[in-house]
């Protein structure tokens, strides 16, 4: 029916009055779609740098560990394979290079589809608008799938456009995506599923890459390796009809298997128990900056002692559950393991049932830590024991109680019984009465003996007679940060002292005199290489090179004749070492820190809640073997130690071991041995006849 031209004219104008009205409403709404800052300010995203992972290194370079709130690494456009962002621009905003933020096209489109589905079957957003969406999750939420929202990223996105580049835009995009596994941007995500950089990856690893954005966890290649494969092809069939590769090249790409990198140190799966320590130092002096700023940690760790330390540790925790050192009673890890594996509990275990561990190895010429292991699991307890807990040393205390001595003046030969003792506590009524692990005497023997055959009751004589606040003074200069109560059974190492802290202390040997305190940070720097924290370990002269050549002579004794000799030189590791071994009365710990010129390593085991690890359980028989197997291991790599030279100013004499005077005609000829003095501290009288032999050097 034909309308009249009055009726016509009156049609016109309403319908125009209502398109106009329309489009005012919507320019209006469009004005105020950011209304009260509910939309972000371009100035922040000025400043906008998206959180980046900090990432720690090996001594020799390698990536050991990713640390951050986002795994995240930033690459530059022009370090981005072309075929990479051509990968993203086509599955994700065909139309990115000719829209100015929003694809009215797509709205369209998606419209229709949506309206054919009766839901949502397609979405709209551009790169620009994912951009937006993602820089600002605070202030637009990712889960909120509203109309508000999207006119919200719209805005944003529009502003974004207006202010910036396609190629900053896209840069800024593929840094900031989520591509699943933790991992945020192409960079991040390459080195964790390829571990390589995005610019090494070919063709089918980009468009791997570029399948991930529609559903990070539907189409994890870790977890669903067919169903990523499926969707790569679709990609690479999206960019070979964009024009982008050729048929042949896609048809390449479709045949080429999914290869992914095995689950690494990028993950922290490497010296665990090392890469915690370090976060927690960093933590410390940073605070959150290391979460999010991307730095650069380079640490002391040497990949190679540190699977060395791991392997042997973990051969002789085996080997003593296994009851090859006597009868074994508690659960074993393996027993616990199988016992855990039927329950859904994925609880962090700070108190472990089964026997634990800690191994550090330093160089005590730097204090750079070269190998730590703080336990046996980290998945199962990330308590670290090496750095952490607090135990009793034992025996391995009594170097710095000989040390305080020698540095008193008396000499290795010096004289000190070894005979019962009776001592009244403060706290009891009953009266403290030490033992000798054999529970035998060996009367007058000379310090060199009481030492590298590890006799409690000399040692506790000489404290005692040396003054425990002495000793106590000593043990801070050697490093021991711990309380340490002036006691007489601090002597023997009753004193709780952190491993790492007592390990460490045996630098002082090591470099004859001068202890170091253990580092495992070279430098951190920040994303643009500026270094911002360079430590230096602590050092301190605490022996003068004579009194510490001394003391390793008579530890070398340990490891050659004494308490440790079947662990060390029986089995076959002779180089030039010293060292102590270490129990507690209760046999609740064992201990060996020893040393060559060039390392310090220190090995504990016991149980988490202290108890009797078993009958006899000496750290000469337990823990000294794991040392030993480290050090062979180490040293079949590296050229062998040197010796310590003799200092000039140190003297010789042959002494009579039962009295310490000078060797004479008349004192028995197997008592007689040649000893090393300090200038001044040297015998100058001779023992006189002797027919019975009081003691045996």
């Amino acid at each position: 029916m034909k309308l009249k031209p009055r009726t016509r004219r009156i049609a016109l104008i309403a319908g125009g009055s209502v398109l106009l009205l329309g489009i005012l409403t919507a320019a209006g709404g469009w004005m105020f779609v950011c209304h009260g800052n509910s939309c972000p300010s371009l100035a922040g995203l000025e400043k906008y740098q998206p959180r980046q992972t900090s990432r720690l290194y090996a001594a020799d370079g390698r990536l050991i560990a990713a640390i951050g709130t986002e795994r995240r690494t930033l690459a530059t456009l022009d370090q981005i394979p072309k075929q990479v962002q051509d990968a993203f621009v086509i599955v994700e905003d065909k139309r990115f290079y000719s829209h100015g933020g929003i694809d009215f096209l797509r709205i369209f489109g998606a419209g229709f589809a949506n309206l054919r589905a009766g839901g949502i079957a397609q979405g709209f957003s551009t790169i620009t608008m994912q951009l937006a969406r993602n820089l600002f999750p605070e202030r637009l939420n990712a889960r909120e799938k509203t109309l508000g929202r999207k006119l919200r990223e719209a805005k944003v996105a529009r502003a974004i456009e207006a202010k910036y580049t396609k190629d900053r835009i896209l840069e800024l995009y593929l840094n900031q995506i989520y591509l699943g596994n933790g991992a945020f941007g192409v960079e991040t995500a390459s080195e964790r599923y390829f571990g390589k950089p995005v610019r090494d990856l070919n063709l089918p690893e980009a468009a791997m890459l570029a399948a991930l954005p529609k559903g990070p966890e539907r189409y994890n290649p870790r977890r669903w390796p067919e169903r990523a494969v499926q969707r790569r092809n679709v990609v690479l069939d999206l960019m070979r009809r964009a024009g982008s590769i050729s048929g042949a090249d896609a048809s390449l790409a479709r045949a080429y298997p999914l290869r992914l990198v095995r689950r690494s140190g990028a993950t922290g799966e490497t010296a665990p128990y090392f890469v915690e320590y370090v976060r927690r130092l960093l933590d410390e002096k940073f605070g959150q900056a290391l979460y999010e700023q991307g730095m650069k940690v380079y640490t002391t760790l040497d990949l190679d002692l540190q699977g060395s330390a791991e392997r042997a540790l973990d051969r002789q925790l085996r080997a003593v559950e296994s009851g090859q050192f006597g009868a074994y009673t508690h659960r074993t890890y393996e027993q616990y393991l199988a016992r855990a594996s039927g329950s859904s509990s994925q609880e962090d275990n700070v108190v472990s049932p089964y026997l634990q561990g800690a191994f550090v190895a330093m160089d005590p010429r730097t204090g750079a830590v070269r190998a730590l292991v703080g336990g046996r699991d980290f998945d199962d307890s990330k308590f670290d024991r090496a750095t952490q807990a607090k135990r009793q040393p034992g025996s391995t205390f009594k170097p710095i109680v000989y040390s305080t001595a020698i540095q008193s003046g008396r000499p290795a030969s010096y004289i000190i019984d070894d005979a019962p003792i009776e001592l009244a506590q403060m706290d009891s009524t009953k009266p403290w009465i030490p033992a000798n692990f054999d529970l035998k005497f060996e009367g007058p023997i000379p310090m060199r003996r009481a030492l590298y055959m590890s006799r409690n009751l000399p040692a506790i004589r000489l404290g005692m007679e040396i003054g425990e606040e002495s000793i106590v003074a000593m043990a801070k200069r050697f490093g021991i940060t711990t309380p340490v109560p002036p006691y007489p059974s601090i002597n023997i190492g009753s004193a709780d002292v952190y491993p790492i802290e007592m390990i460490a202390a045996y630098s002082t040997f090591a470099n004859l005199g001068m202890r170091t305190s253990a580092n495992p940070i070279i430098r951190v720097e920040d994303a643009k290489g500026t270094v911002l924290w360079a430590p230096e370990a602590e050092r301190e002269q605490v022996l003068s090179r004579e009194e510490a050549w001394l003391m390793v002579d008579m530890m070398k004794d340990v490891v050659r004749k004494g308490s440790a000799a079947n662990a060390v030189w029986g089995a076959g590791f002779t180089l030039p070492a010293g060292g102590k071994t270490g129990t507690t009365n209760d046999y609740s710990d064992v201990w060996f820190i020893g040393y060559t010129a060039d390392l310090v390593a220190g090995v504990w085991m016991g149980l988490d809640n202290p108890q009797k690890i078993m009958a006899n359980a000496q750290g000469g028989r337990l823990a000294a073997p794991a040392w030993t197997s480290f050090m062979r291991e180490v040293y079949e790599r590296r050229p062998s130690p040197p010796d310590w030279p003799r200092p000039s100013a140190i003297t010789t004499r042959v002494v009579d071991g039962g009295t310490g005077l000078l060797h004479g005609p008349g004192c028995p000829v197997e008592d007689a041995y040649t000893e090393y003095f300090l200038p001044g501290t040297e015998p100058t009288k001779e023992c006189p006849r002797r027919t019975t032999i009081m003691g045996k050097p």
